[in-house]
């Protein structure tokens, strides 16, 4: 009998799994996804639309803040409805100085006043700027109390912030500031923007790149050819194209030059792309499009076939 019993013990216990309690459950993997903050369109009625961009790209595992938008009580309803802790960034990313990309950039500071800040590098620039003290030109001829800093100015002037307590580093060329995290730093040469300087923000990926633009003042081709350099596969563009009073042909061009030289996988048109280079990207694109209002979750991960 207790043979018997002992056999029915050991097949019970082969006929079930034993689990080890000890064994440390796999973590999750984190998400990867940008979630836009600010634009004029949108689907969400907690969100508030306004002329402006801002958004949340959580890759590898890090949190950036790419742009504030334009009204920061309008970025603050809409980070809360987001439910978005500020309070939680690795860094942000500012593209450029104009209004509509960093009027939220106070509120911001109310929540995390000491969270790092990569913005364009401009000699007298609202973030912060600085040029060699040999940049304006010198007459020695003069007497010494009618001379900048009586004829001997230091070799770098270092000018003001809008922001002086903020922790702001200035970018003013294209810097890998982490691994697989690239900052294109482009200067505009456009009608109305020239010698602007923007960050684009491109991070690689084991799919290729995930780009995130904030006016592509500079051109979205040219920004999408540096990105290119860092890696060929471009997996994802999103933000503004700045096509927004661009006529047909050159919106045609431009979309072409992304699906087939560049050969961009998806592609979310925001902000100052443009309402008719929304309905040109969907067109050429098709699934490959994404709606990117404010308020959308663009998922990085790659659609199931």
């Amino acid at each position: 009998m207790f043979i018997g019993h002992a056999l029915l013990l050991i097949v019970s216990m082969c006929a079930f799994p034993v689990w080890d309690s000890t064994k440390p459950a796999e973590p999750e993997k984190p998400a990867e996804r940008i979630t836009v903050l600010y634009d004029a369109f949108g689907k969400i009625a907690a969100m508030k639309k306004d002329w402006g961009f801002a958004a949340l790209v959580e890759v590898g595992g890090r949190r950036i803040l790419f742009d504030t938008g334009n009204n920061p009580e309008v970025f603050a309803q809409n980070v809360t409805a987001a439910s978005i802790d500020l309070g939680k960034l690795d860094f942000v990313v500012m593209s450029h100085r104009h209004g509509d990309h960093m009027g939220g950039l106070t509120y911001l500071l109310r929540k995390n006043p000491h969270v790092k800040i990569y913005a364009p590098q401009e000699g007298f620039g609202v973030y912060g700027g600085q040029l060699p003290g040999s940049f304006y030109r010198k007459d020695d001829a003069l007497p010494q109390d009618m001379r900048y800093f009586d004829g001997k100015p230091p070799d770098t002037l270092k000018f003001g912030a809008a922001w002086p307590t903020a922790n702001i580093t200035l970018i003013d060329k294209t810097t890998e500031v982490a691994p697989g995290v690239t900052l294109i730093a482009q200067v505009s040469d456009a009608p109305g923007t020239k010698e602007l300087k923007e960050l684009s923000l491109a991070i690689n990926t084991p799919d290729g790149i995930v780009l995130i633009v904030g006016c592509s003042h500079p051109g979205i081709e040219s920004i999408v050819a540096e990105a290119a350099t860092i890696n060929p596969h471009i997996r994802f563009v999103a933000g503004g194209f700045h096509l927004v009073t661009a006529q047909d042909p050159a919106i045609d061009k431009v979309v072409t030059a992304l699906r087939d030289t560049y050969k961009v996988d998806r592609i979310a048109p925001g902000h100052c792309s443009g309402e008719h280079t929304f309905s040109r990207v969907k067109q050429a694109f098709g699934d490959r499009y994404e709606y990117a209002g404010v308020g959308t979750i663009l998922q990085l991960a790659k659609p199931a076939l």
